[in-house]
């Protein structure tokens, strides 16, 4: 589920692009070249501002206030180095006063104070992590791919996907502490997105890229247990997927996670008590859906495929079900998309 207004898609080696609708027909419109390599944002209510990653070598976020109208559609207020490499995934704070980055290629956590104005204050402080996994491949280092704040700001979690942890931070008055291992996922999994269940404290669901699973955890506080575990393909399936995004609906009885390779939006149903059950692997319509935007205002999901470098369109249902892509617009560099 996301706040509404206008459908941005963020974009490696280009700017933001707006994606547009009449109900039927669906178009890209104004780019702001500024914001470059964006992989991921984040909205603050309480300043108006959106922070957007900038995933590159020297990593950045930027800091925007998106306006109306194409001619002005964004300003760029700030820029601030991540101290890490390659930035993937950004958060804040419940209280919107702590700023969290993943930066994926140095392992790193970065993490910022925000001053009175939404702005972030300098240097980050940096966390790092060592240790590596089984897969020789993708496992050599640790690889920071998701960060979260527990529901009181009293811990920050990051998922590694090369260590296959998840780290936990206690949040302090300033800054955070040195972290311990709140979960060691299965050898070799590479977990890579963590979503609190949205109505259902102590409830967590784990997508880890390298076994195309979904594990349900409970626990917080610094700990997590792992409770199921399910994959996210059809148990006839025998080609190389990874996953990659993980997201729920509003009523949080829907998720939903993109498989890379299978090339589907994986649905699971939850029940009261929170457990998946696999209903459906709805086409993406496209090659390697990297993130999937649930957009139930318009009653639709927006899927950003990487090696079709394209946006597509699925329709939801009634019951949270995907339907046949209605709309494929090229996009080079699609990444992710959000609302603005």
């Amino acid at each position: 589920m996301t706040r509404g207004g206008d459908i941005w898609i963020g974009r490696y080696r280009g700017g933001i692009r707006q994606l547009r609708h009449d109900g039927c027909d669906w178009w890209t419109d104004t780019l702001f070249e500024a914001a470059q390599n964006a992989s991921f944002s984040v909205y603050s209510p309480r300043h108006d501002l959106h922070y957007l990653v900038d995933e590159g070598e020297s990593g950045a976020i930027g800091v925007y206030r998106a306006g109306s109208g194409s001619a002005a559609p964004w300003t760029r207020l700030n820029c601030a180095a991540t101290g890490g490499a390659d930035p993937c995934h950004i958060t804040l704070s419940r209280d919107e006063t702590r700023l969290a980055i993943a930066n994926y290629t140095s392992g790193s956590v970065s993490v910022f104070l925000l001053d009175s104005a939404g702005l972030p204050i300098t240097p980050a402080q940096v966390l790092t992590n060592t240790g590596a996994g089984s897969d020789r491949e993708r496992q050599t280092s640790p690889h920071a791919h998701w960060v979260g704040f527990d529901t009181d700001d009293r811990w920050l979690y990051a998922v590694d996907l090369g260590t296959d942890e998840i780290l936990a931070f206690r949040v302090a008055l300033v800054g955070v502490d040195a972290g311990q291992v709140a979960y060691r996922a299965p050898p070799g999994s590479g977990p890579r997105h963590l979503l609190l269940h949205p109505r259902l404290p102590g409830l967590a669901y784990l997508a880890s890229e390298l076994s195309s699973t979904l594990s349900v955890l409970t626990g917080g506080n610094g700990q997590f247990v792992a409770r199921d575990c399910r994959s996210t393909l059809p148990s006839d399936f025998a080609g190389d997927n990874i996953v990659a995004h993980l997201a729920i609906n509003s009523a949080g009885d829907r998720l939903y996670i993109s498989n890379r390779g299978h090339d589907s939006i994986a649905v699971f149903a939850l029940d009261h008590d929170g457990r998946p059950s696999l209903v459906q692997h709805a086409p993406a319509g496209a090659a390697y859906p990297r993130h999937v935007l649930i957009a139930e205002d318009l009653r639709v999901a927006i899927v950003a495929n990487e090696k079709d470098a394209c946006i597509t369109v699925l329709p939801i249902d009634d019951t949270g079900l995907l339907g046949p892509c209605v709309a494929t617009i090229p996009v080079p560099g699609a990444a992710f998309v959000f609302r603005a």
